[in-house]
């Protein structure tokens, strides 16, 4: 895949990169596997706005995934389509099992259609296996990765992700995550081999400020241009810098203040942070 570029017809269209979809094999999703998504514009179910700048953005339909891939052991898949997803930044894969059922999973970089993919504990280390990650041979890179045995993939699921099998330690091994942290997880947890698609996600430009208005963001209004019945660094005679640290409309330090819970449980198995 390679990103495309636009000719500066206007401002906004001059500094604006996109996808070139070159690895997209079938625009129109399979129905058996889409669900209707609504759109909570930032509120909770109290109707209060627990997440500031969303809203609209483009109706989407969601994708059901397979995440686990637990329940189809030892029996190989094929795959039929990479396509795209509107509601994550990697690309995702139609495979097809021998009783004709077809599930979705998050599709790595080099997987095509045509391609084998299977699930077990004892796979081959290929791309786009799903196996142990006590049987993955040291150094692969891997996504999708469980942190609960059974409970579904949730680490390095963005675009271009991979986290890096490092040691074994007992029954646990040491992943480097796509963040820089080494962290200690279950052998017994499943991940998948290869590196996510849309590696360059990141370099997308997004040219103009309508194109988030597209994807559910809203404005962002900085706090030293408020009033101070709105936030704790409005106000002031002319232009102030807001008189204190950076914070947000409910105090909390933006910069260096700790937001983790001391007493996590899973800080155990964190060898080394991310900072």
């Amino acid at each position: 895949m390679a990103l495309k570029t636009y000719k500066p017809t206007t401002p906004g269209r001059r500094a604006m990169t996109g996808y070139d979809f070159s690895e997209i094999t079938e625009a129109k999703p399979e129905k058996s596997l889409l669900r209707p998504l609504h759109k909570t514009g930032g509120r909770n179910n109290q109707g209060k706005m627990t997440c500031r700048h969303r809203g609209g953005g483009h109706k989407r339909r969601y994708r059901l995934i397979d995440f686990r891939r637990r329940d189809r052991d030892d029996v190989p898949a094929t795959v039929l389509s990479i396509q795209y997803d509107p509601n994550r930044t990697a690309r995702i894969a139609l495979v097809q099992y021998p009783d004709g059922q077809r599930r979705y999973i998050l599709a790595p970089a080099g997987l095509a259609p045509g391609d084998t993919v299977v699930s077990s504990e004892r796979a081959e280390p290929k791309v786009g296996n799903c196996m142990n990650l006590e049987n993955i041979p040291l150094g692969l890179f891997v996504h999708n990765v469980e942190i609960t045995a059974g409970a579904g993939g949730v680490l390095a699921r963005g675009a271009g992700c991979s986290a890096q099998v490092s040691a074994r330690e007992g029954s646990y091994v040491h992943l480097i995550l796509p963040s820089g942290e080494v962290r200690r997880v279950l052998g017994a947890c499943r991940a998948t081999i290869g590196q996510l698609s849309n590696v360059e996600h990141e370099m997308v430009g997004i040219g103009k400020a309508g194109r988030n208005r597209w994807l559910g963001w809203r404005p962002s209004v900085r706090g030293k241009a408020m009033n101070p019945v709105a936030h704790p660094l409005g106000g002031g005679e002319g232009r102030s810098n807001g008189g204190r640290h950076p914070c947000s409309p409910t105090g909390v330090l933006a910069k260096g203040g700790k937001t983790r819970c001391p007493r996590k449980y899973s800080n155990r198995f964190i060898i080394k942070r991310r900072k």
